[in-house]
């Protein structure tokens, strides 16, 4: 096959591109530009877009003895991942920019591209597996990356290669070593790329500028003011402009934004306990192949928050969501609804839910959807959902 080999720079994407050569296919690998921030490009930066980052996948590929390309990607970049971070901390929600890169840049953007100049797949270093068209978690628990593919759809992976999901780190940085890589001790990337000082709030303070809002507990009691609802997410603890925790010497939290009114709640950590979801945006979640309700796992980090759930997929086809947002041409006219096992702490909309069904060869990503509304816990499930709960495998339907 033709191969166009993503190379970030860091080294599981350097071993993705040298298995790949080693696969025998015929490989290019393409380094993508994306910001054009001095700030961003650096030398040092830990994100993945720097100018060293470039140097190195560079030096990778010419010692694979592959072509080089640097792709511009950087204005659609910015406006499909940068401006729509901007825009959802603005109307209230935590947007997960490293998942919208995936969806919009890496796996829309790049792969169009390479399948236009006649490439058959794109090879990354995500840690994450496909198996006949399923897409299964890496081998390695610890840095499984399959909750940031959750929304791609069947036609994407298609045309997708995971080299290393079948590998641990440790074993990557083994085989980069051997194979004389630069960057087999090359630290791995945690920073927002375009918020290189790690510094969110000042960042969207400068492009979102100051809304005054309140602060309130949840009794409606004024606590105090703030410059806007893009300096806040739900479960935030620190930096909430208070003088102290609450009169019983409990901590508060963050535990609705409301950016209509700019009001932000606090509260208890037993009130952020979640006990429902509801997401749109679909993807790869058809009630033709899943049917309408069904038992599942339920991911809303990229780390961690996995719990048991039944699901349910409902129609809506109206021209705005539940959440009150305006649907996007192409986008599927169901919901996902979950009802959880057990509860999650801090859920925030716009962060990405991903739909698992456990495996003993790795649990199989179903789909996903964009959180838009979320429920308390209530307690323990009963009747029907405590029996869904209790029996069968999930993922099958529950009648």
């Amino acid at each position: 096959m033709r191969v166009v080999a993503a190379m970030s720079g860091g080294v599981d994407s350097a071993v993705a591109a040298a298995r790949a050569v080693a696969a025998g296919h015929e490989v290019v690998g393409v380094h993508l530009a994306l910001s054009r921030s001095p700030e961003a490009v650096r030398a040092g930066s830990r994100g993945c877009c720097s100018l060293e980052d470039s140097a190195d996948a560079r030096r990778v590929a010419d010692l694979l003895g592959i072509p080089f390309y640097v792709w511009d990607f950087s204005d659609r970049f910015a406006a499909d991942v940068i401006d729509d971070f901007v825009e959802s901390y603005g109307i209230g929600e935590t947007p997960n920019p490293c998942l919208r890169c995936n969806e919009k840049i890496k796996f829309e953007a790049l792969l169009d591209r390479a399948v236009a100049l006649g490439f058959d797949a794109v090879a990354t270093g995500h840690y994450a597996r496909l198996d006949g068209g399923v897409l299964r978690r890496g081998v390695d628990a610890a840095k499984d990356q399959s909750y940031v593919l959750g929304v791609l759809d069947d036609a994407q992976l298609r045309h997708c290669l995971f080299p290393v999901g079948d590998t641990v780190k440790p074993d990557i940085r083994a085989e980069a070593g051997a194979l004389g890589m630069g960057v087999a001790t090359k630290p791995d990337s945690h920073d927002i790329c375009f918020i290189p000082d790690g510094d969110t709030r000042a960042f969207l303070g400068r492009h979102i500028g100051v809304r005054p809002g309140a602060v309130q507990d949840t009794t409606g009691e004024h606590l105090g003011d703030h410059d806007g609802v893009h300096g806040f997410t739900i479960g935030q603890r620190k930096g909430l402009g208070l003088p102290g925790p609450a009169p019983d010497g409990r901590p508060r939290y963050v535990t609705d934004i409301d950016a209509t009114t700019g009001t932000v709640t606090v509260g208890t950590r037993e009130d952020l306990r979640t006990g429902s979801i509801t997401a749109d945006r679909l993807k790869r979640l058809d009630p033709e192949v899943h049917g309408r309700r069904f038992r599942c796992e339920v991911q809303v980090r990229a780390h961690g928050g996995v719990v048991p759930a039944v699901a349910r997929i409902v129609d809506d086809t109206g021209p705005v969501t539940p959440a009150g947002r305006r649907k996007r041409d192409g986008e599927a006219p169901y919901r996902l609804e979950l009802d959880l096992l057990e509860p999650l702490e801090g859920v925030a909309r716009g962060q990405a839910a991903v739909v698992y069904r456990p495996d003993d060869d790795g649990d199989v990503l179903l789909g996903s959807g964009t959180i838009s509304a979320t429920g308390p816990w209530a307690g323990e499930p009963t009747g029907a959902d405590a029996d869904a709960g209790a029996t069968g495998a999930a993922g099958a339907a529950v009648r």
